[in-house]
């Protein structure tokens, strides 16, 4: 990548790790013990949900109820505000959202934007996607389109999207700095990278040692490494691009 592309990464609402993370803690800390003394018992010899290389086949199992679980909870900690505030206010031209899921950020698409392309490795997920887009008028319709994909080894020609998306997906990636940087090269140089994610905390600390404390059982019901540090990911893509909050 050439040293003088700058990219913009744009992050909603006071930080990457902040809100989501709170979200997360309020799902979770209303869950019993009984689970937790399973998961010791499944990691004692060293396996590890956190590095299962399966790991991302979780969401081929929870897809058809994926929504149902935590739209609740998006809702009332307002999470659908900040995917709102993120795209209507940034998002412009020809769009790749990566990690698309089930397309949670579907509605929230502005006028500003062309087209859209909804990116995910889970076929299942964009099944879900898929159902939704059928339900939008034919001229809403027409600006989607779905493909499967691996977010770290995208075929796309350099330079051909002026913004890039991902909202919760980073946590969900074996080599997420791998993606950012795929992520950057697919970006026009003006373009923007918009990042909504959810990780540890640097001003939180107990914050972070929960999500640290309960990473196996969060990794093995949702196939999501809650705790990675996001920021540090950013800042691996090096001097040549800029992060602004």
């Amino acid at each position: 990548m050439s040293s003088n592309v700058r990219k913009v990464a744009m992050v909603a609402a006071g930080g990457i790790v902040y809100t989501c993370s709170s979200l997360a803690v309020y799902k979770y800390m209303t869950q019993g013990s009984d689970e937790m003394s399973q998961v010791r018992e499944e990691t004692k010899d060293g396996f590890s949900f956190v590095q299962d290389p399966q790991r991302n086949r979780t969401f081929q199992k929870v897809a058809e109820f994926y929504d149902s679980q935590i739209g609740r909870d998006e809702a009332v900690m307002g999470i659908n505000w900040l995917r709102w505030m993120l795209l209507r206010s940034h998002a412009t031209g020809t769009v790749l959202e990566v990690g698309a899921g089930t397309g949670r950020n579907l509605s929230y698409y502005p006028n500003a934007v062309d087209r859209v392309v909804l990116a995910d490795a889970s076929d299942k997920m964009l099944m879900q996607a898929k159902a939704k887009l059928r339900e939008l008028n034919e001229a809403e319709r027409k600006r989607f389109a779905t493909i499967e994909a691996d977010a770290a080894n995208l075929e796309f020609p350099d330079s051909c999207f002026d913004t890039v998306v991902d909202t919760f997906g980073l946590c969900s990636y074996d080599q997420p700095v791998l993606v950012l940087k795929e992520m950057a090269r697919v970006c026009k140089p003006d373009g923007k990278i918009l990042l909504l994610e959810h990780g540890r905390s640097k001003m939180w600390e107990s914050l972070s040692q929960y999500l640290d404390k309960h990473a196996e059982r969060h990794a093995k019901n949702w196939g999501c490494v809650w705790n990675g540090d996001v920021r540090d990911y950013v800042e691996q893509l090096g001097s040549s691009y800029r992060a602004t909050e």
